[in-house]
């Protein structure tokens, strides 16, 4: 009986391997035999297997329990497999995950059917495998490979969890991240959605009303409503779009109403007891930074030369710009370039244009004169005690970010990398590929270079000046996202996501691209090209 054999810890596990080759895999098998469905329950890392209509079910054989090794399953329990000609099947653990899918069939499963002992070459973890000679040796069944997993593979090759009962049956758990995807409505995708200190946030539309609800991660059922407004507001421009931050360990949304030019942007707060508090509200497009003396508002549009587009509101001071900040003759976060018409400034500000230290505020900013603009994108200091502005790095710069207690810059001229102290002095170049993306994570600075095509390579910075190239795949880009590096791959690439962690270690690989990548202060949360669902990496 298969539940005396689980209990003498002899059981096997179901496991999942690839669709890999399978009319090479046919040839391969030779020997037929007889095998049933379990009548039991499975769960994989806590999927319910329905095994009524799975066109790959468990299977039992000799009383153990074996598992197809499909593509998705495999990843979903962290396995690798590969299979050639000359290697024949090679299965290994790796950092890997799959969402789970279910293989729905239109046909009802039998009770019971023929499969064959595979006679391919196997690999498990490096090990060579002589199916001739196993006691549960692998069968194939619907041109798929079916693994056995005894306590020797389970527990000894791929450390898993496992656990049986008659109430509950099998459950199976394996150590690699889980791609989940929560039970939320079907039109939260419709909007983002954040994850936030144990909660989902999201939105639902009704007719002009943008309704923002919570449900706790442990128990969606439970809606709770944070925020409701008007998106209409009489004007013709509607917009539904909410778009959730995380600042300083806070959840914000903002919504923007109305035109380009005379539209506002309304920022809220989500408080402790999970309702939202309207917070500010700016005309045209704004960013805005905390302070120990108040709000720093950056203007961002229209595409105006004025400059003296800063301001600081008092604590308290819910709409509009505060008192002026730094030199009034200043353009503050917009990047400013040159072309064949004159002056250009480009897109909307980004959160790699200022930062706050203590009393001091780091932005890039243009000089505006009469006749059109100088000192192109400089970084300045700016008191907020004194109000005086101060020059820090005298060389345009794309972009620049303060990690640890240094400023690093992309300078125009030549595109690469440079880190100064706070103050600018000490300047060193740090790399000499032109640098398309930086950021740090812990004490270690990565970038991208253009590979040609639209396509990146990723590096590390290392001191001696030799900077390492991370992964040797080419990129479509990359995000940092706590503490974790996201890297979308190539489309030729079988992984398209990679997750590296700060030390450049691969922590998660997945086939599917990510589109999207959403709010959240503790896990990565994410959509997928084509697919709509809200999916978390935790």
């Amino acid at each position: 009986m298969v539940r005396r054999k689980w209990a003498g810890c002899a059981a096997a596990l179901a496991v999942i391997f690839s669709l890999l080759a399978p009319a090479v895999e046919g040839r391969a098998a030779s020997t037929g035999v007889r095998v049933s469905l379990p009548d039991f329950q499975v769960s994989l890392n806590g999927h319910a297997v329905d095994q009524t209509y799975r066109e790959y079910p468990l299977l039992v054989y000799k009383d153990i329990t074996y598992f197809p090794m499909t593509w998705s399953d495999s990843r979903l329990l962290g396995l690798e497999a590969a299979w050639t000609p000359e290697s024949g099947l090679r299965i290994a653990q790796g950092p890997v995950s799959s969402p789970y899918v279910s293989y729905q069939a239109d046909r009802r499963n039998a009770a019971s059917y023929n499969a064959e002992i595979s006679g391919s070459a196997i690999t498990i973890n490096g090990k060579s495998i002589d199916n001739s000679k196993e006691p549960y040796p692998l069968l194939s069944f619907r041109d798929v490979t079916y693994f056995p997993l005894t306590w020797r593979f389970a527990h000894d090759e791929f450390d898993w969890e496992y656990r049986y009962d008659d109430a509950r049956g099998l459950d199976i758990r394996s150590r690699n991240p889980q791609i989940l995807i929560p039970d939320l409505p079907t039109y939260a995708s419709d909007n983002e959605v954040a994850l936030y200190k144990g909660y989902y946030y999201f939105a639902e539309t009704a007719a002009s009303t943008n309704q923002v609800y919570r449900t706790p991660l442990k128990n969606p059922s439970e809606k709770e409503l944070v925020y409701s407004y008007e998106f209409l507001a009489g004007n013709d421009f509607p917009r539904k779009t909410i778009h959730f931050r995380i600042l300083d360990n806070e959840l914000w949304f903002s919504y923007f109403l109305g035109s380009n030019l005379m539209g506002s942007n309304t920022y809220v707060k989500v408080n402790e007891d999970g309702k939202g508090e309207k917070k500010f509200k700016f005309h045209g497009y704004t960013d805005f930074k905390k302070t120990p003396y108040g709000t720093l508002i950056i203007a961002l549009g229209p595409n105006s030369p004025g400059g003296n587009n800063l301001s600081l509101a008092a604590p308290g001071q819910n709409d509009e710009r505060g008192k002026t900040v730094g030199d009034s003759h200043m353009y503050y976060s917009r990047y400013v370039s040159t072309g064949n018409s004159g002056y250009i400034v480009d897109g909307i500000g980004t959160g790699d244009s200022a930062e706050v230290v203590g009393d001091d505020i780091y932005i890039r900013a243009t000089k505006v004169a009469p006749d059109g603009y100088s000192d192109l994108n400089q970084i300045y200091k700016i008191d907020l005690q004194t109000n005086e502005t101060e020059k820090i790095v005298n060389a345009g710069v794309s972009r620049f970010r303060i990690l640890g207690e240094k400023l690093y810059y992309v300078k125009d001229t030549d595109n690469a990398l440079y880190s100064s102290a706070l103050n600018g002095t000490g300047e060193r170049k740090l790399s000499e590929n032109a640098v398309s993306w930086f950021d740090g994570i812990d004490d270690k600075v990565y970038y991208t270079t253009s590979a040609g095509d639209g396509k990146y390579r990723l590096y590390r910075i290392n001191p001696d000046g030799d900077d390492t190239l991370v992964l040797q795949s080419s990129l479509d880009g990359v995000q940092v996202l706590n503490g974790k590096m996201v890297c979308r791959l190539d489309e030729k690439e079988e992984y398209r996501t990679m997750v590296l962690d700060g030390s450049g270690r691969l922590v998660l690989a997945m086939a599917d691209p990510i589109s999207r990548l959403l709010a959240s202060d503790d896990a990565i949360v994410f959509t997928t090209s084509g697919d709509p669902d809200v999916k978390v990496i935790r």
